[in-house]
């Protein structure tokens, strides 16, 4: 690895799932009801190693913790009575009623205000808040449906408005665990430190902009690997363990055959950047099919691509029934040509096939042909939002508020796997947990991104790869060939391109300077 090429991030274990809050909450049941763990201890577990991860971030000051009622108030008493233990300075707020006195604090004195004490005097509020060097976010839990009720609302605005940076406990107060949604505003953390698991809702938007750095931990929960939860985070350790791999004694055929059937007439541009993406990812031989326009373009482009006449039936047959994996949309168009070239391509061979950009603009225009398609071959479609919302008749909106149940219900409807762009994106592939991507960033936001990750993905389809799991690793690599390259708003899709190499060639779980060995995910704010 280079000096200058950016720490691998995040930070996880091969296997790290996303559970919303009512599947975290059920497994909690479980480990206590059934396997006999101890609740205190895991309580004790979760505050002990909060303030571990506190101590190392916020190693000086005071500390003050809003605390409410539940379990999360738990955490974060445990918490302050730690730090307290290991000489900080400590002070709680208690913004719920709780018991008095508190079992928790096992016999220290851990100084404690109520916010009815405080009620508006702002001068008390900034000589309690002020001086501290973090505060602690103890008022929510992960159960939260609805709005924060107006006593912790308060609480909230308060935590917001002191300017002092903040450590969540397990989801920051306000942000629904399973969605992301925030319906009464939520607290801005610095830090958050989940429990077990990162919950679903803290990975999504609008709620992924709240969590800050999110640093997970274990807490003696029974093995994480084994139950069925709704999703589950793409590490850079799940993605390198899918990597296909070559043999010693092999062969172009052998390593991948990708079609990409791309560009409508004097259009070449998002045919060259698929192939490009393709042939990086470790494609064997890419053929490229596009009308005879743009075949000058192709060839002095992408001489490694053979060139596929798209007006040539028995061409187009030859190529398909040789390819390993098929990219049909890019740049394709939606006129009545780029409509009878997709219906050649799907009526063809069932090769495993990718259907991206103006080929589900095409098919949204027939109901019911993504699920037909689908029953005869292992099939991709790669949406973003608003071709998302063509295909489903669905409003934007609708679909943003909850993309996981949109991914979900697609996936369902058509019989497919369905790869939802967004930040971050989403892949659904049948009962398999919802995949997470945790490369993506603003930086991606260009035009022509996609068509690289449509031939990345294509690649990988090629090499054996299912649709759900090609999705993933695809913008895995891509995502991590963007951070590589790391020129923030001046990267292009070629940039991404020439970085593909690096990412393929790194291995290891990623880079956390906790040295901690309880932490088990360790992810950078949002940017």
């Amino acid at each position: 690895m280079t000096s200058d090429r950016p720490g691998l991030r995040p930070f996880g274990r091969t296997v790290v799932p996303a559970p919303t809050g009512a599947e975290s909450s059920a497994f909690d049941a479980e480990a206590i009801d059934k396997l006999g763990v101890p609740q205190p201890v895991l309580m004790e577990n979760a505050g002990r190693s909060a303030a571990q991860v506190a101590a190392r971030l916020f190693p000086e000051g005071r500390v003050v913790g809003f605390v409410g009622a539940g379990n999360n108030g738990g955490d974060a008493l445990v918490l302050l009575r730690t730090l307290a233990a290991w000489g900080r300075d400590v002070k709680a707020v208690l913004v719920a009623d709780r018991a008095s006195p508190e079992p928790l604090s096992h016999g220290w004195d851990i100084p404690t205000v109520s916010d009815a004490e405080l009620g508006e005097d702002q001068a008390a509020w900034d000589a309690l808040l002020s001086p501290a060097a973090l505060l602690v976010d103890g008022i929510l839990g992960t159960g939260v449906q609805g709005a924060p009720r107006a006593r912790q609302a308060a609480a909230i605005e308060r935590l917001n408005a002191a300017g002092r940076p903040v450590l969540a406990i397990d989801i920051p107060s306000g942000v629904h665990s399973g969605t992301g949604q925030m319906p009464g505003g939520a607290v801005a953390a610095d830090v958050t430190v989940s429990f077990g698991a990162p919950k679903l809702g803290s990975l999504l938007p609008p709620g992924r902009a709240q969590v800050g750095r999110q640093v997970t931990v274990e807490i003696a929960f029974p093995p994480m690997d084994g139950p069925s939860f709704t999703a589950q985070v793409v590490t850079p350790a799940w993605a390198q363990a899918r990597l296909p791999g070559r043999g010693t004694d092999t062969h172009k055929n052998e390593v991948g055959r990708v079609l990409v059937v791309a560009g409508r007439a004097g259009m070449a541009g998002a045919a060259v950047l698929a192939t490009r993406g393709a042939l990086r990812a470790g494609a064997g031989l890419v053929q490229v099919c596009s009308p005879p326009s743009n075949r000058e373009i192709l060839q002095g482009a992408v001489p490694e691509a053979i060139y596929v006449d798209a007006s040539d039936d028995d061409a187009l047959m030859d190529a398909l029934g040789q390819a390993g994996a098929v990219v049909i949309g890019p740049g394709l168009g939606t006129d009545e040509d780029a409509a009878a070239l997709l219906a050649r391509v799907l009526a063809g061979p069932p090769v495993p096939t990718i259907v991206d950009a103006d080929g589900l603009n095409l098919m949204a225009r027939d109901e019911g042909s993504l699920a037909k398609v689908a029953a005869g071959r292992p099939l991709l479609i790669t949406p973003h939002l608003g071709e998302m919302a063509r295909l489903t008749g669905s409003a934007g909106e609708d679909i943003s508020s909850d993309r996981v149940a949109a991914a979900q219900a697609g996936t369902r409807s058509y019989g497919c796997a369905l790869l939802l762009k967004g930040a971050p994106s989403l892949v659904a592939g049948g009962t398999a947990p919802l995949l997470v991507d945790t490369q993506g960033s603003s930086d991606l936001a260009a035009a022509g991104m996609g068509d690289v990750l449509a031939g990345v993905i294509g690649a990988l389809l090629a090499q054996g790869l299912g649709p759900a799991e090609a999705g993933a690793v695809g913008l895995y690599l891509s995502g991590r060939a963007a951070n590589i390259a790391a020129l923030g708003a001046s990267l292009t899709p070629q940039d991404v391109v020439e970085r593909l190499p690096d990412a393929l060639a790194e291995r290891g779980d990623g880079d956390s300077d906790l040295d901690l060995p309880f932490v088990i995910f360790d992810q950078d704010a949002a940017r």
